[in-house]
C-alpha cells in the first residue's frame, strides 16, 4: 500500500487553530494524518471517529504517541450528537471531516472500491453492517440503476451503463469490480482519448449510493456547527461536486441565519497548491471549507 498523506493538513491546522487547546473532534480520522496534526499542533484531547472499522487499527497506532489525549470511537461522521452526549461533552473548540476515501480504502484487498484488482463487489466503508454494491444492484431494475448512475455519478451515459449492468449481472457475468468496470466500458461510446478511466464516474454513483453518503450530510453540519464553542471551527472537506455543493448550500445558509449562527472564514473554497497537486495527486479534486462560531 502506497504512504498515506492527507490532503491540505497545514490548512487544516491553520483554520482549526488547535493551540487555544481543549478538545477536538476528527470526524473521519482514516488513518489519523489530520488528527496527529491537530494534536502535534496543542489540541489537549482528541476524539476520532472513523465508520470503518479498519481503519482504526493503523490510527491507533499512528497516534500511539498521544495516547493519553486520543479517544478512538467505531461511529459514522452523523453520529456525532451521539458520541457527544455519551461523553457528556456538548461543545468542542473543533471538529475537521474529511469526506474522502483513504488510500488505506482505496487500495486495501477485498474493499472493492478500485477497479484496478478483482475485488468483490463489496464498497462498503463500514463493512460491519449493510447492503454490499452486489446486493443493491441485485435487487435494482435498470431504470431505477441508472438514475443513481446520472445522479451520483454525473455521467451522461448512464442509461446504456445501467442496462449492459444489469444484462450482464442476470447472465452470470459480473463477479467482481474488474468484471463490472469492463462491462461499463464497453458500454460507453469511445470517441478519442478519456481524461479519466470511462468507469470512474460509475463507480464513484455506486460507492456513494452503497453508502448513503450524501444522506443527512446537511443535518450533520448544522449539528456540528451547533456544538462549536463560541469562537470554535469547523473544517469540511469535500471531493465531488455533489458533496461539495451541499456543503456550501447549508453553510451559507447557517450564516445567513437568525443572529449569524456562524461565520464563513473561506469565502471560496480553499484548494490544495502546487507543490501539493505534485507529490498528492488525491488532493487535485479536494475544497476546503471553514466556519467559526462567532465569539459575541
Amino acid at each position: 500500500m502506497s504512504l498515506h498523506e492527507p490532503v491540505m493538513t497545514t490548512e487544516v491546522v491553520s483554520l482549526l487553530e488547535p493551540s487555544r487547546g481543549g478538545t477536538f473532534v476528527d470526524c473521519t480520522v482514516g488513518l489519523g494524518g489530520h488528527a496527529a496534526a491537530v494534536l502535534r499542533a496543542g489540541a489537549s484531547c482528541l476524539i476520532g471517529l472513523d465508520r470503518d472499522a479498519a481503519a482504526l487499527v493503523p490510527a491507533r497506532e499512528a497516534l500511539a504517541a498521544w495516547q493519553d489525549r486520543v479517544e478512538l470511537v467505531h461511529a459514522d461522521y452523523r453520529d456525532l450528537a451521539a458520541v457527544l452526549d455519551a461523553r457528556r461533552i456538548g461543545r468542542v473548540e473543533g471538529i475537521v471531516a474529511d469526506l474522502g476515501l483513504s488510500s488505506f480504502q482505496i487500495e486495501g484487498e477485498g474493499r472493492g472500491f478500485s477497479f484496478q484488482r478483482d475485488d468483490p463487489l463489496d464498497m462498503r466503508m463500514d463493512q460491519t453492517r449493510g447492503w454490499t454494491v452486489a446486493d443493491l444492484i441485485a435487487g435494482t431494475k435498470d431504470d431505477e440503476l441508472a438514475d443513481i448512475i446520472f445522479r451520483y455519478g454525473e455521467e451522461r451515459h448512464s442509461r446504456r451503463i445501467a442496462r449492459a449492468i444489469i444484462e450482464a449481472w442476470h447472465v452470470g457475468a459480473i463477479h467482481t469490480t474488474r468484471e463490472l468496470a469492463a462491462v461499463v466500458r464497453r458500454a460507453i461510446p469511445r470517441r478519442g482519448f478519456a481524461r479519466i478511466d470511462p468507469a470512474t464516474r460509475t463507480f464513484q454513483a455506486l460507492r456513494i449510493w452503497t453508502n448513503a453518503e450524501l444522506d443527512g450530510l446537511d443535518q450533520f453540519l448544522v449539528g456540528a456547527c451547533g456544538r462549536l464553542q463560541p469562537g470554535g471551527r469547523l473544517v469540511v472537506i469535500a471531493f465531488h461536486s455533489l458533496e461539495d455543493r451541499i456543503v456550501k448550500h447549508t453553510l451559507r445558509s447557517l450564516s445567513q441565519g437568525p443572529g449569524g449562527a456562524i461565520r464563513i472564514l473561506t469565502k471560496k473554497p480553499v484548494v490544495a497548491g502546487e507543490a501539493e497537486l505534485a507529490r498528492n495527486p488525491r488532493s487535485r479534486s479536494a475544497k476546503l471549507r471553514a466556519v467559526e462560531r462567532p465569539t459575541g
